[in-house]
């Protein structure tokens, strides 16, 4: 999720920098006329710092970019994911085993009894309405799950069709603000601990890695409209989930609401 990596939800105590906001402003004189917003700024060659200092040799978090695995006993039939019960398809990711470990796909126990009992409790089942939507361009859909966690976190998951195998593509979590599809990306938005902040990651289809990445992520003023929830400072109960689902066509799918917290 990072470019530079951010610490989770719950490790993100103190942020070293905001990236400095560039206000462009242009204005208008006479009706029909054009006025200057004065002469554009020259280019800069970048200045590289330190350049004796070693290059890293590891990354300093794991957010589960790149980890992927097949789901054990589904079938996709015609390589339809419309076909595919979601719940079927949580309960057989339980025992996946992923090309890597990052333990992201990893979900609680609480969490895991409540996926055994949809059937029987449905009303308490953690797993959300399904969505929709070609996220690696190559004409069929992807199964996009979000799956409720305590302290209103909530895991999002992203599944493909191969043949009639399904692959996970993208496993993550965080206290989120909202889930969005735009276009071939996963938005996710997430609280900031600087008031009037929030973060903002777009996870797109990557055809090297054959897995959903954390392409761009950005911590961005929040729209004097829309005041980004204050992260509280003890556990709460999950957020209820809001809407319903969405085709291939929509754009922004509802995701649960509130004042989230809690880890990555």
């Amino acid at each position: 999720m990072r470019r530079p990596h951010r610490a989770p939800a719950a490790t993100r105590t103190a942020v070293s920098a905001v990236a400095a906001l560039t206000l462009l402003t242009t204005g208008c004189g006479a009706a029909g006329e054009l006025k200057s917003a004065g002469d554009a700024p020259s280019a800069v060659e970048p200045e590289g710092l330190w350049p004796d200092l070693p290059p890293a040799s590891a990354a300093p978090y794991d957010y589960g970019e790149g980890e992927t695995a097949r789901i054990p006993g589904v079938r996709v039939t015609g390589g339809d994911v419309r076909r595919l019960d979601p719940v079927a398809v949580v309960r057989a990711g339980l025992t996946a085993r992923t090309n890597r470990s990052s333990g992201l796909d990893e979900l609680p126990d609480s969490t895991v009894r409540g996926i055994e009992a949809c059937r029987t409790a449905p009303d308490d089942c953690p797993v959300l309405a399904p969505y929709y939507r070609d996220l690696t361009g190559d004409g069929r859909d992807e199964l996009v799950l979000g799956i409720r966690m305590p302290d209103r976190q909530l895991a999002v998951r992203v599944y493909m069709p191969d043949g009639e195998r399904l692959i996970r593509i993208m496993s993550t979590y965080d206290a989120v603000i909202s889930v969005e599809l735009a276009g071939h990306d996963v938005i996710m938005r997430a609280p900031s601990v600087i008031p009037g902040y929030e973060y903002r990651t777009a996870w797109s289809w990557d055809d090297r890695q054959r897995a959903m990445l954390p392409t761009r992520d950005e911590i961005l003023r929040t729209p004097d409209h829309r005041k980004a929830p204050k992260p509280p400072s003890g556990p709460s109960s999950p957020a209820a989930p809001s809407g319903s689902p969405s085709d291939a066509t929509a754009d922004s799918p509802a995701a649960p609401t509130g004042s989230p917290s809690g880890a990555r």
